[in-house]
Order: structure tokens, then sequence, then C-alpha cells
């Protein structure tokens, strides 16, 4: 039978649509929507797309970053028992974690891996992967930020982003609706960092030394931080134009003190565990240097995809209607 000029002409727009969202969604670090940590400010809907919300009994308790469609990077001790994954869920696609709408989704947890090197608060290799029960789907506010390969170098003052829902203050909760946090700050360099936490020692204060495969970021004077709640989250820089995740914010002399920045662990460190266990993941490779200054929230082409949703619902209509005669 042939098919009417309609359906034909569906079936095309179908096709355009599904090359075109293929093309689109298979790109990590490009965020398609872009319209309180400590010091920090509210993010827009759908700007950090990889950014997920780690839950515990239903309840947030550590922040993660998407970067395949089925593996979220997070920091180890965030997981005191990585063989109870049903007590855990993972929250893709969130703004806010109180009513968190219509464009977020939750998944099981299928397993959770930790870096077996990982050997307690402050250490290194503190990093972990957890994997999803099913893929998900990405859309325009779930997406994945950019693995580094170890050619890539984020040097110091190198303005960087990290995000989370984790306390404004060592004393305060993020008030309701909980609002994901955006904060940027620079990187600094290892020796300057050593020397920032050796400041006040004489006082009784333990000295943490910064480890090779750790980074820190921030400010010497304070007042800008992450916090409680915001571990395993990124810290993401904007490097040719797509966004690569530096580090997992890993731990820190309380919040936003003065000459206690953040302490991230380095992704490009732990390439070849992450390889192991994902061996499929596309790892990018350094093209120029990053961006010293800024990055200012680009504006990329929004890529909208309800047309092809609406052709696809005429399509099925149609298509049921024929079968009626």
């Amino acid at each position: 039978m042939r098919r009417p000029p309609a359906v034909a002409l569906l079936l095309l727009v179908l096709l355009l649509c599904g090359t075109q969202m293929a093309k689109a969604l298979n790109v990590c670090g490009r965020p398609r929507m872009l319209n309180r940590m400590v010091g920090g400010q509210d993010a827009l809907e759908g700007e950090w797309p990889w950014q997920v919300s780690i839950q515990r009994n239903g309840s947030h308790f550590c922040g993660g970053s998407l970067i395949t469609d089925r593996w979220v990077l997070t920091a180890a001790h965030c997981f005191s028992n990585t063989s109870q994954t049903s007590f855990y869920r993972v929250l893709l696609g969130a703004r806010q974690l109180v009513k968190p709408g219509p464009h977020t989704i939750y998944s099981r947890v299928k397993r959770v891996e930790s870096n077996p090197l990982y050997q307690g608060m402050a250490s290194s290799a503190d990093v972990a992967l957890v994997e999803l029960e099913t893929p998900v789907t990405f859309t325009n506010y779930i997406l994945p930020v950019c693995m580094p390969d170890t050619s890539v170098i984020f040097e110091s003052g190198m303005e960087c982003w990290a995000t989370g829902w984790g306390s404004p203050s060592e004393q305060d909760r993020l008030p309701n609706p909980r609002i994901l946090q955006k904060l940027a700050m620079p990187i600094i360099d290892t020796p300057k960092c050593n020397l920032l936490y050796s400041k006040d020692a004489e006082f009784g204060l333990q000295v943490k030394t910064i480890k090779e495969d750790m980074l820190c970021a921030g400010f010497a004077e304070g007042k800008k931080d992450a916090c409680k709640g915001d571990s395993g989250g990124p810290l993401v820089c904007l490097v040719d134009q797509l966004w690569l995740q530096a580090g997992v914010i890993s731990w820190g002399e309380g919040c936003a003190r003065r000459n206690r920045p953040g302490v991230y662990i380095r992704v490009t460190s732990h390439y070849d565990w992450i390889h192991r266990i994902i061996p499929e993941l596309h790892f990018q490779k350094a093209r120029s240097g990053g961006q010293k200054r800024g990055p200012r929230v680009q504006q990329p082409r929004t890529q909208n995809f309800a047309p092809c949703l609406a052709a696809h619902t005429a399509l099925l209509v149609l298509m049921a209607l024929l079968t009626c005669f």
C-alpha cells in the first residue's frame, strides 16, 4: 500500500531528527541549556547537566558527575559500605533537591567501585565509580562531562567551577528548595597550597600534606569554598570550549577558612584506574592551553528536540487512524 504524503513527510522529519539528536547527544562537556556553596550562587536550569545527587535512604549526602550513560564519578569517602547498593540512588537532571521537577530521573545503583588505594579521609585516591542499574537517556538536562587525558594540564591560576548542594557555611544547611550552587575559583599550585596549610601549625593545628594526586582551588583569604554535602562533586574547567573535569571534591579544613583552600583529587592521576573499569570511556586529549581568566559561562546554541517529539507523536496518531480504515 502506498504511504500517504503526510506519513512520508513525517518519516523524513523523524529521520533528520534522529540524526540531529545522535550528533548532539554524543558530545560531552557541552551544556545545551544556558539561560551557594560558601560564597556561591544559584545555578541555572541545565547549566551543569552532569551534576548528580547521590542519596542514601532518600537523602542527599554526596555529589557526583555523570561521565557516561551509566557511570558516575564521585569520592570514595562517600561510601563506608560499597556492597549495600540497595541503600543508594542517584538523582540526575536536577537543579533543586526539593520537588526537583519534570526533567529529573532517579536511578538505582548496580555497584560501587572505590579506588583500592584509598586509605581514609584526606588520603590519596579518594575516588569512586558508581554504576547505574540501567543506562540513562541523554537530554538537555542530563549530559556527561568530559574526562581529561593525562596530556591535559590545569595550570595554576586557571579559573574553574565547583558545583554542589552542600552547606552554605559550616553552621548552616542549604535552605529549601535547595538549589544547586556554583562557585568560580582559581587553581592554586601545590607548593603554595602546602604553604597555606602549614600556617597556624604552631597553634596545634594538624598540617595536611597535599599529595601528588591532589590539587587545590580557592582563595587564601577564605570566604568561598565547597562544604559538607559537596563531597564527590566535580571541579570543572573550560578547555578548548569543552568542560573537562579537573578534580573531585575531597576534603578541606572546615569550610572557607583563611589559608585553608579546598582540596580535590586530580582526575588525570587516576586515568589508568578509571580506564580499567570503563575501557570504552573516551578521554579528551589536550589541543591547546586552557583559559586562565574566565571561563564565563558560554551560551551555545540550544538544542531543542520538541519538534522531533511532536513529529513522533503525530506519526503515531496518524498511523493509528490509518489502521482504522
